[in-house]
């Protein structure tokens, strides 16, 4: 028998090898349809009917991952069929997804071959693990960085010369130099605002190609099917960008949004007037420390 002080310390490091994380992740959620405050669940009863989910997040933010994984795994227990679409792959590294889903790469072959975000290993592998076990398809559903950045340097022409690899933007590009999307993505650019022309035609290419890859996924899809798309809230707040460009090509289907707002007291969350048209569901939690 073991004495019960190296039981201890094999115990004690054993779990500084294995930090726990706490499986809550403290929210509330407030539905702007009927402008009071609801819950994860009843949210996700709705969700469930939604034909497309846009859930926008804020990238630095661990708890904001957490619950984007718990949307994932509440709509998939509720028997629904879902489809995971995320911003943080390109439509070029589509086959390599499919083959780490598969089985057939290693999982550093993937982070390597997918040029996978620099946090992912804490923010997006939860989610793609879950999907990867529960054989739920995930769609790599952005254009190119590169072929983003082309457009930011010389204007949506750059798109027309990609031949071969045309596909690999969306066919049809709506991108009005006007508007309330136009607009916020001005203000947002701030002191770079004189010269965000072609910036917004980078993230215009962006929101039409990830809408695109929705809507395709959603009419090739045979079957009752959820695609839930996770991005950067600015992509679909307000059902703009993102959203919109799934919503003209998904005509009649249903298009739901959901905007996870980090803040500091969780228990004086309350959203302001503008909030009420930011989403169909605000996911208050607590702003993580980093």
């Amino acid at each position: 028998m073991l004495p019960l002080v190296l039981v201890a310390a094999l115990l004690l490091r054993s779990a500084q090898a294995s930090p726990v994380t706490a499986s809550y992740v403290p929210q509330r959620v407030f539905d702007t349809r009927q402008t009071g405050f609801s819950d994860f669940e009843t949210m996700l009863a709705d969700l469930a009917r939604a034909d497309a989910v846009f859930v926008g997040e804020q990238h630095d933010d661990p708890n904001t991952h957490r619950l984007e994984l718990a949307i994932v795994e509440g709509l998939t227990r509720r028997g629904v069929s879902v489809i995971v679409a995320m911003e943080m792959f390109e439509r070029d590294v589509q086959e390599h997804l499919d083959h780490y889903a598969a089985g057939a790469i290693t999982e550093e072959q993937f982070v390597r071959d997918s040029r996978a975000w620099p946090r992912y290993a804490t923010d997006y592998r939860p989610i793609l693990e879950f999907a990867k076990a529960n054989k739920l398809p995930i769609v790599a559903s952005n254009v190119p960085r590169k072929v983003a950045a082309a457009v930011g340097k010389t204007g949506l022409s750059a798109v027309e010369t990609l031949g071969a690899n045309r596909r690999l933007a969306a066919r049809e590009l709506h991108c009005p130099t006007s508007g309330c999307y136009y607009d916020r993505f001005v203000a947002a650019m701030g002191a770079h605002a004189g010269s965000s022309a072609n910036f917004y035609f980078a993230q215009c290419v962006k929101d039409e190609t990830m809408g695109e890859s929705v809507a395709d996924t959603f009419h090739q899809t045979i079957g009752r099917v959820a695609i839930v798309h996770i991005a950067g809230a600015f992509h679909s707040d307000f059902g703009e960008g993102t959203a919109d460009s799934a919503r003209r090509r998904m005509p009649g289907r249903r298009i739901a949004v959901v905007s996870i707002l980090p803040v500091a007291d969780i228990d004086a969350a309350k959203p302001a007037d503008t909030d009420l048209k930011r989403a169909d569901y605000l996911v208050f939690t607590v702003r993580s420390k980093q």
